[in-house]
């Protein structure tokens, strides 16, 4: 029953954008938000193959891929805060969201991804030509500017902005998790969490109600939070 659900939601969804992205001349950019740990890769990931199935037609396009490298970040005492609002390169990043709105389709635009396994972005992970929705995942889309960076342009460059609501409890244990796969010590990721991370996700969480659309995961589900509706304490992001 649940993988049925779970078919049905993302079928739904799937819908959605077709509906939104269908008989427009240039190129559908979709949202997906939420703090870190939320699952907005996976979310976005799932959408992308579900609208893939018949034509490529769509695209993932992450903000990760705008992270300052760590050279950077090192040089100006800021390695240990990466991942905050200051640490990426949001001019690139709106620079680049505009060149996927304006370019034509079949016109190639060259789109920087993350890898985390050696934590730096990857020029041109990716290149966009023929797809016609781009699918682009971060923390900060719906945020206003903060310490000199544009993030409040970039809300006005997607036809639409969904956020990913997830209980805090699993956010934290997921990020534990991910930062001591990528060789913290349990003690250090711990610490890298408690300091950044939730200060980052608590941030992220007053831009919900700016969202289109509000979706809370339930195992494989999704399920569309009613306009208007709040969430607990514990599933504050």
């Amino acid at each position: 029953m649940d993988r049925a659900y779970a078919e049905t939601s993302l079928s739904a969804l799937v819908r959605r954008v077709h509906e939104r992205a269908d008989g427009r001349g240039g190129r559908y950019l979709l949202g997906i938000v939420g703090p870190p740990g939320a699952g907005k890769s996976t979310l976005s990931v799932r959408l992308r193959n579900a609208l893939n199935v018949e034509s490529r037609i769509a695209e993932i396009a992450p903000m990760d891929g705008y992270h300052l490298t760590n050279d950077v970040l090192r040089a100006a005492g800021s390695l240990a805060r990466k991942g905050e609002p200051d640490t990426f390169d949001t001019a690139a990043f709106l620079a680049n969201l505009r060149r996927l709105r304006d370019t034509p389709i079949g016109e190639p635009v060259p789109w920087p991804t993350f890898d985390r396994a050696i934590d730096a972005p990857v020029p041109a992970g990716v290149v966009f030509d023929r797809q016609q929705i781009v699918l682009t995942e971060g923390n900060y889309l719906l945020l206003d500017d903060v310490g000199g960076r544009e993030w409040s342009a970039v809300r006005k460059l997607l036809d639409e902005c969904w956020y990913l609501d997830v209980p805090r409890k699993l956010i934290e244990d997921r990020l534990v998790r991910r930062h001591i796969r990528g060789g913290r010590t349990p003690s250090a990721a711990r610490v890298k969490v408690r300091d950044s991370d939730l200060l980052n996700a608590d941030l992220i969480g007053t831009t919900k109600a700016r969202a289109d659309l509000v979706l809370r995961q339930q195992g494989r589900r999704y399920e569309v939070v009613p306009r208007g509706s709040t969430s607990s304490r514990d599933t504050s992001g």
